[in-house]
């Protein structure tokens, strides 16, 4: 029983990065997607295992389906957040393994427009871009036909590439994130709304938290507008270090001992898209354990 259990655990460790993938990117949430793979390893010891010709598709299968199941649920609970939702970050400097697989559907911008998709759109999409399944594959999972997955998927294209604007390299992304805090410290209004493009939307998520913005705020005259009148108080004594999280560079806000928040932006030709504000204390606590990384920003 023990060396059954054993080979059950093994199996299981060698697939569990790729169950979280799957999952994190259909829940855009770290600790939503802990709790659903260890359901999964719970399933996955009461199984019958020796009727099991694929462990990993197996697993595969029955991470998707709790994820489906679970986003309907999120959905609902997230109907009375207070405030912007957004995807919860997810440290890829810890993890180079969530990024290895094409790197897809981990970006927030992608993220956030994959919550507007079905449950099984979104399933599709993540599964054939992130992990490059073969549709027969997919098919099977959400137990439909391979024409209709393709159809999923060909739907959920072209909604991201229909909404999402080309970003620019990751050094760039960094630069103008850089650039972004030098004039929000400073409060300068002017340098601000060079960096921006003409729609940007600051976005702020927390939950009903003190003195965090609860609706988005647009375009670029009113965001330096906004982030400029906050200069004057915010900034005094708050370090900011480097991160990198679903891919790219963020900046994690602290002062002294107090973990603030943590920003990053979204970026294309035309400047800063979106400015995306991390300010919830649950969700900032599943990133404390990166606040040491990178060096201070100068």
């Amino acid at each position: 029983m023990a060396e059954e259990l054993d080979e059950a655990a093994s199996i299981f460790a060698g697939v569990r990065p790729r169950l979280f993938g799957i999952a994190y990117r259909m829940l855009g949430s770290v600790s939503e997607a802990e709790d659903l793979v260890q359901e999964v390893w719970l399933r996955w010891q009461m199984t019958d295992r020796g009727v099991v010709n694929n462990p990993g598709a197996f697993l595969a299968t029955t991470t998707t389906r709790l994820a489906i199941n679970e986003l309907q649920s999120a959905r609902a609970r997230r109907e009375t957040y207070i405030g912007p939702w957004l995807p919860e970050p997810v440290d890829t400097s810890a993890d180079p393994f969530l990024g290895a697989e094409r790197g897809e559907a981990l970006e927030l911008a992608v993220l956030m427009l994959l919550e507007k998709l079905t449950p099984h759109e979104r399933a599709a999409y993540v599964l054939r871009e992130a992990f490059d399944y073969p549709y027969a594959q997919i098919a099977a999972i959400l137990q439909s036909t391979e024409p209709a997955v393709r159809q999923l998927v060909s739907r959920a294209r072209r909604h991201v590439a229909g909404e999402r604007k080309l970003p620019v390299p990751q050094t760039a992304q960094r630069q103008l994130l850089a650039a972004f805090l030098d004039a929000a410290r400073g409060g300068d209004l002017e340098a601000l709304e060079k960096l921006f493009a003409a729609d940007v939307a600051s976005i702020s998520d927390g939950n009903g938290a003190r003195q965090v913005s609860r609706k988005a705020v647009v375009g670029a005259a009113r965001v330096a507008k906004y982030i400029a009148a906050f200069s004057t108080w915010y900034w005094e004594g708050v370090d900011v270090r480097w991160v990198t999280t679903n891919g790219q560079t963020s900046a994690v806000l602290q002062r002294g001992d107090e973990l603030l928040g943590m920003v990053t932006i979204n970026a294309s030709a035309s400047g800063i898209d979106q400015v995306l504000w991390m300010m919830n204390p649950e969700k900032l606590a599943a990133s404390a354990a990166v606040t040491t990384q990178g060096p201070a920003l100068s």
